[in-house]
């Protein structure tokens, strides 16, 4: 019996729309590691899924062949070709025979799993992936083909963005992205687990909206001992998923694991030239880099504030490494359980302040929603001024700039309770939205907004400088 996939509503829609096609579909299906791109699949689709092979990491042509060789006698019980081909062009030729024999009634789903591992070296695994789809599946009205991959920047390079003979081959894609809250919720909520939202909210801080991450947690637990379990303990899947994240995905990994760490020292961001500076990487090796981990959802380009595109600020995105980096490698060998004892550092406190506000920066959507402008054209952005003589520096992580001549400065607080405003915090606020309206001289309506845990307390202070509030039971609702 299939298992049920929780959220995913928009990419249901779509694979449903594939289905209904009186066409040949050419879906390439890509996203982070661990984000569920498999299970999507293979549950969705379970009834229609008539070839199904994935790639190897690091295996040879031969070892890839004889994966794909397997499935094909599976499905054709020996039936049809019984010789192994002796390459992709024969292998691909063996599979067309098959799917030109099956029912024109209904679509069959051919899922190629991990396909740029099958692209070894020298395999021209890519012309005959070509010739398979231009000569034979293109004409099979039947026929669904799904090429899957955590590496994204291959399936964008290869397929998507391709120039030879897949040139605009692709009918359809699908970035499938970690979860968002409310699918989180969703999600921990089938697996009998029902925790408080600031809990949840812990939860996604360490590991994020990643699927296979979240199936370790278990009811019966608060998200402290989860954390404990899942992310300190030597048994705990999180304990050195680490090790092997970036070099199953990108060849010289060393190069993305040099700007992965580099960022993680920053949380705030880092532009171009910093990351360059700290890593030493050519330019080219640092492009190629920031693409690939940009392409795989690791990390995320901000872009400032009047669109200066060399202050685009780069922020380390993926929840887990930012964890890991920051508590789990440093503290590996003190035992568990551990996390109790570092929520009460300062480093926690430190941690958890950025970790919310990136939480924040990736629920915009919800933010829009409860402010009610879900229909007004926005852009987010960061802003960094560095003083000069008249103005002293200031710096907003999150604003909101509207078409309907507004902006909205958005502060972050995660706090355990309700958030009460100082009045040396409210000065701080309202120094800084003075900055930003002297430095950009803008002609908008400018409003200070809240983004906490817990309802703030509306004392004098609050009264006086904030003018709107996001909850994180807000940021929990339904994407629009």
């Amino acid at each position: 019996m299939a298992l049920t996939v929780i959220g995913r509503e928009g990419e249901k829609e779509k694979l449903d729309k594939l289905m209904a096609s009186n066409q040949a579909e050419f879906l390439a299906l890509y996203g982070r590691r661990r984000v569920g791109k498999t299970f999507l699949i293979r549950q969705y689709l379970s009834k229609n899924l008539v070839f199904d092979i994935s790639g190897t990491n690091e295996g040879s042509k031969e070892q890839q062949l004889a994966n794909f060789f397997g499935e094909y006698l599976k499905r054709t019980k020996g039936e049809q070709e019984t010789r192994s081909p002796a390459n992709w062009h024969d292998a691909f030729r063996y599979l067309a025979q098959y799917l030109a024999g099956l029912p024109q009634t209904t679509k069959h789903v051919v899922f190629m799993d991990e396909m740029p591992w099958l692209d070894t070296p020298k395999s021209e695994f890519v012309p005959a992936l070509e010739f398979f789809w231009n000569q034979y599946v293109s004409n099979m009205n039947h026929v669904v083909l799904i090429a899957c991959g955590s590496a994204s920047s291959w399936i964008l390079a290869k397929l998507i963005n391709a120039r030879g003979g897949l040139y605009n081959r692709v009918t359809q894609r699908i970035r499938l992205m970690p979860f968002n809250l409310h699918e989180t919720e969703l999600f921990i909520n089938s697996l009998g687990v029902h925790l408080p939202r600031y809990q949840t909210l812990e939860l996604y801080m360490a590991m994020g909206g990643i699927p296979f991450y979240l199936s370790q947690v278990s009811k019966g637990q608060s998200a402290t001992q989860l954390i404990d379990a899942i992310c300190f303990s030597p048994q705990g899947l999180l304990y050195d998923e680490y090790a092997q994240l970036y070099q199953s995905l990108f060849r010289n990994a060393d190069h993305h694991i040099a700007v992965v760490e580099s960022l993680a020292r920053y949380p705030q961001g880092m532009t171009r030239m910093d990351i360059a500076t700290k890593t030493k990487l050519s330019e080219g090796t640092l492009s190629r880099t920031l693409a690939e981990l940009t392409d795989c959802d690791f990390i995320t380009i901000f872009l400032p504030f009047a669109n200066k595109k060399k202050d685009a600020v780069f922020k380390l995105t993926d929840f887990y490494s930012l964890f890991y980096l920051k508590f789990i490698q440093t503290n590996k060998g003190a035992g568990s359980p551990l996390w109790a004892q570092l929520a009460t550092k300062s480093e926690y406190t430190a941690w958890s302040g950025y970790a919310f506000e990136t939480i924040c920066m990736v629920h915009t959507n919800q933010i829009k929603s409860a402010l009610g402008i879900r229909g007004v054209y926005t852009r987010s952005s960061s802003w960094k001024f560095r003083g000069n003589d008249a103005l002293p520096g200031a710096q907003i992580d999150l604003l909101i700039d509207r078409a309907d001549q507004t902006i909205n400065l958005c502060e972050a607080k995660f706090t355990n309770g309700n958030f009460a405003l100082t009045g040396q915090y409210a000065a701080q606020l309202r120094l800084k939205k003075t900055i930003f309206k002297q430095a950009t001289e803008t002609k908008k309506a400018v409003f200070t907004t809240l983004l906490t845990t817990y309802p703030a307390l509306k004392n004098k202070y609050y009264l006086e400088e904030i003018d709107n509030e996001v909850t994180m039971d807000n940021l929990f609702e339904i994407a629009e």
